[in-house]
């Protein structure tokens, strides 16, 4: 198969998938010590194995399933004061879209989705257009550090100064950032930070952080009551009200230890440069056989290890299938915004072979 869909779920590589189920045997040896007594020392030298390698304390942060549980968490959580905005863009995650509009009756405040137009040109000038969509009702800014539909890296650094000035909270979706491009919480200072590790990092599936600046966690409530304090010894109610929520199988968060160290151990540096370059090699090959505007300059300010095209004229389950049945190749073909795009992404295991028989096929396939 031509896996061309690590932005989705990617692979995970065979050292930690094989600490992954380590752990599980652990569990399975003797479960009753594994879950009762020696899960809250596991899961934090876990976390703080994650949060050196994030740039956060160790206390700050707690693991779930995936970024939607988190962003779920701290909008349940939030008491945002009625008629107060919450504002983000038209490039988010369809998931956590359906989240903020869910909640927005019942808690009063109103989701805005400012305009981001493309082509994008600059960072600068991404900056100046979002700000103008902050008003005095302004209370928090929901936005991706890089956006799933349209693979393009956004400012955040910027939008979290700006909001510190002004006194509004950020809430960052890095769900693709963590092993995709470096990421220094302390250095970048938002007020909530959810990173996916079973993406670029590799990790088992199932595997999400959630943090949150000291002075909100005592807002933090947990989306289910457990036990609590009465097992979890750790020192704030934020960490034990949070990461133990009822019987589950960590394993997936235990080996984030091992997928951090797997890259660490691995040049994982040249790896991600070489997939970089891929990339915006690709994209290039892309328009000399399809008639379609780039959707912001090709290079590392906007592009990591994925890219989203713009595909015309093409019925995009069509497409996604046949590529499948006839070329083998996995990849998503999605609507967005009354148009239809095509997003590639390429790690470790991709190479301009790979590249190619995109190429070819869609050589074949596009009028």
């Amino acid at each position: 198969m031509v896996f061309l869909n690590h932005g989705s779920y990617g692979a995970c590589p065979k050292p930690v998938f094989a600490a992954y189920q380590n752990w599980q045997k652990k569990l399975e040896n003797q479960p009753v010590q594994f879950l009762a007594e020696d899960i809250y020392k596991y899961l934090q030298q876990a976390r703080t194995n994650l949060g050196n390698f994030i740039g956060c304390n160790a206390d700050d942060v707690f693991f779930v399933r995936n970024p939607t549980t988190a962003i779920n968490t701290i909008i349940r959580s939030l008491d945002i004061e009625p008629k107060y905005e919450v504002l983000s863009t038209d490039h988010e995650y369809g998931a956590l879209i359906r989240a903020w509009d869910w909640f927005q009756d019942a808690k009063g405040y109103r989701f805005v989705q400012q305009d981001i137009p493309l082509p994008a040109t600059s960072h600068e000038s991404f900056v100046e257009h979002f700000w103008k969509g902050v008003t005095k009702r302004t209370k928090i800014i929901f936005i991706s550090q890089i956006t799933s539909s349209t693979g393009l890296i956004f400012p955040v650094a910027e939008i979290c100064k700006r909001a510190r000035t002004n006194g509004i909270l950020t809430i960052i979706d890095g769900a693709h950032v963590p092993g995709h491009m470096p990421l220094n919480i302390r250095e970048l200072d938002p007020d909530v930070y959810t990173g996916a590790c079973h993406k670029w990092l590799s990790a088992p599936k199932g595997s999400t952080f959630l943090y949150v600046k000291k002075n909100l966690q005592d807002r933090v409530k947990p989306l289910v009551v457990s036990w609590g304090k009465v097992e979890d010894s750790s020192p704030s109610s934020f960490i034990y009200e949070n990461q133990y929520q009822g019987t589950s199988d960590p394993s997936a968060f235990l080996a984030v230890s091992d997928a951090i160290k797997f890259q660490q151990n691995n040049d994982w540096e040249s790896v991600k440069k070489r997939c970089r370059d891929l990339t915006r090699s690709t994209r290039d090959r892309f328009y000399e056989i399809i008639n379609t505007n780039p959707i912001c300059p090709n290079s590392e300010e906007w592009l990591g290890q994925m890219a989203s095209v713009e595909v015309p004229n093409v019925d995009n389950m069509e497409l996604k299938k046949e590529l499948m049945s006839k070329y083998n190749i996995e990849i998503p073909v999605f609507p967005w915004k009354n148009k239809i795009f095509l997003r590639f992404s390429f790690n470790a295991y991709n190479d301009e072979t790979d590249a190619d028989k995109l190429i070819i096929a869609l050589r074949d396939m596009i009028p």
